[in-house]
């Protein structure tokens, strides 16, 4: 008895004919014919009764397959841990998200479990990271929101306020806090259009009857950033990517402590049980709950 004498008794019983099973196996139909028949004349067995164009497992033949089904479900089983371990030995991470800030806790300890894996971050407004994920560009991305699509899957990382900032040396360094009537009297830095947090500001303003409108916009969360710095104006950020930068002071808003930004790890549902997308959320979830 041979492996693929076996195979081919147990595909031609799950597709029930030579033809299926031929296609299944990219094999011709005299080759899966020839190795069945060999299989019944060594054994004096027969597997299948054949009339005309019909195939019928004997009974001999439904108990093989009893057997077959569990031979190969444990070779796919096999497979599929030697595929896992090799993926998380050598595989790669394609990552991209509106701020790599949100990413510091979880990369130190995925890369302390998966050392082997190769992680690339890139930067993105939302509409880019959806859009990087629907394209199978990145298997998972970072976005300023919840999304409410059900073809994703998601972990929510942090929910934190929407700040302003201005340089140190700014005329408003030393404002207590802003208002949104306030906001807009002095010279605004926006992000491009697609950026979440510009979006939710711009609608909470709108809300409280004041129009918000920028005097630079720019392409990046770094490039605002780098703009505030130099004294051109104010910037907008959620509290928790405004870090560490002695140049820039952080001013709270009056009114937006309710514009939340829900920072979410996500993924295509699809592709959710990938073996490095679903090592990345547990290790995202094993860190969320320390």
């Amino acid at each position: 008895m041979r492996y693929v004498q076996l195979r081919a008794f147990h595909y031609v019983a799950i597709c029930g004919g030579f033809s299926r099973a031929a296609e299944e196996l990219y094999l011709t139909q005299p080759a899966i014919s020839d190795q069945v028949r060999k299989l019944e004349e060594e054994y004096d067995v027969l597997l299948f009764n054949r009339h005309k164009k019909q195939v019928v497992m004997t009974s001999a033949g439904e108990r093989l397959l009893e057997i077959t089904r569990r031979l190969f479900d444990q070779e796919q089983q096999a497979l599929e841990l030697l595929s896992e371990s090799r993926a998380l030995r050598s595989g790669t991470l394609q990552i991209v998200a509106d701020s790599a800030h949100h990413l510091l806790h979880i990369l130190g300890p995925f890369r302390e479990r998966y050392p082997g894996v190769r992680i690339n971050v890139r930067a993105g407004n939302t509409e880019t990271v959806i859009q990087s994920l629907y394209n199978y560009e990145s298997d998972i991305g970072v976005i300023g929101e919840i999304p409410r699509s059900r073809d994703f899957q998601h972990l929510q990382l942090i929910s934190t306020p929407i700040v302003a900032f201005v340089a140190t040396h700014h005329p408003l360094a030393r404002v207590p806090s802003f208002s949104f009537d306030e906001l807009a009297r002095h010279p605004l830095v926006f992000r491009e259009q697609g950026s979440r947090t510009r979006k939710k500001l711009e609608e909470a303003a709108t809300a409280a009857g004041v129009a918000l409108v920028p005097a630079i916009e720019a392409e990046g969360r770094e490039a605002v950033r780098e703009i505030v710095a130099s004294g051109a104006g104010v910037g907008f950020v959620s509290a928790a990517e405004f870090g560490e930068d002695a140049r820039l002071v952080r001013i709270p808003l009056i009114g937006a402590e309710a514009i939340g930004m829900d920072e979410a790890l996500i993924c295509l549902r699809e592709r959710s049980g990938g073996k490095l997308v679903r090592a990345f959320f547990e290790i995202a979830r094993g860190v969320a709950l320390r």
